[in-house]
């Protein structure tokens, strides 16, 4: 019986080699088609870029934030004021995160990026905004036990349907291989938006909003922690954050964000 099936299941498997053979080729033809019809975009202007990620006029326009920089706030300084000096600002006033690494400065470009991700639905860019991220907070990563995404209140996170921290995070968690924990850390009353507000007014704003719910005190209990999100200004929100974090007995928290705003009329050492 054996033996006379055999032929059969040789002819079988020919067929199958050749549908799969055919079927392959039919995908490679539909994606170029489709390549042809709807060529890539620049993530910002959408003009047609090749590849992904922002064409070359976009990327001249965009400003990396590399070393020299402040080792506890990741503001970059004007010159290399040599190691591990601080900038003027994490003197002042230090934050309860331990450090803050951004991919870009928040200038036109990574503007454009931030609003399209965050009101526009355009998910599409957190994966190459979270690379861009990854390579930035890589010093962070490599010590990291978890990813906690800002948190919305779930009123806001009900009307735009995605939290876009959270995006960012799943991308960087793939990159990095970091864990993370979506709902560590939850944002126990509505806040304002801190557009427009003063930096004691945004402070105040998120003052008490966030939390870490009983159920989640493990997850976060002697954790080496990353907050991740998408700008930061002030860093009101992330050191409200990051005080929730730490009450729950994190071990530490750092701040990875994609873009920072950096006053240019303030000297940074």
């Amino acid at each position: 019986m054996d033996a006379e099936a055999s032929p059969t299941r040789s002819i079988t498997g020919h067929v199958q080699r050749a549908l799969g053979a055919v079927g392959g080729a039919w995908l490679r033809t539909a994606r170029l088609a489709l390549d042809i019809a709807l060529p890539t975009l620049c993530v910002s202007c959408r003009e047609p870029v090749d590849g992904e990620g922002v064409c070359a006029a976009c990327w001249a326009r965009l400003s990396f934030i590399a070393p020299p920089f402040c080792p506890r706030l990741g503001i970059p300084f004007v010159y290399d004021p040599g190691p591990e000096l601080l900038s003027m600002e994490a003197i002042a006033n230090p934050p309860a995160y331990q450090r803050a690494r951004a991919a870009v400065r928040y200038d036109d470009v990574a503007r454009t990026l931030v609003h399209a991700l965050k009101y526009q639905d355009r998910t599409d860019l957190a994966p190459t905004m979270g690379r861009w991220m990854a390579r930035a907070g890589k010093e962070l990563l490599r010590e990291a036990d978890l990813l906690v995404p800002v948190p919305l209140h779930w009123r806001r996170g009900w009307s735009r349907r995605y939290n876009q921290s959270g995006a960012l995070a799943k991308v960087i968690a793939r990159q990095s291989g970091v864990k993370m924990a979506a709902e560590a850390l939850r944002r126990i009353r509505p806040t304002e938006q801190q557009i427009g507000l003063s930096r004691k007014d945004r402070a105040s704003n998120v003052q008490g909003a966030f939390g870490v719910a009983d159920e989640r005190k493990a997850d976060v209990q002697g954790r080496r922690v990353i907050l991740i999100d998408d700008v930061l200004t002030s860093g009101a929100t992330v050191d409200a954050c990051a005080r929730a974090l730490l009450r729950a007995k994190a071990a530490q928290v750092d701040v990875l964000v994609f873009a920072r705003v950096v006053d240019t009329h303030r000297a940074p050492i």
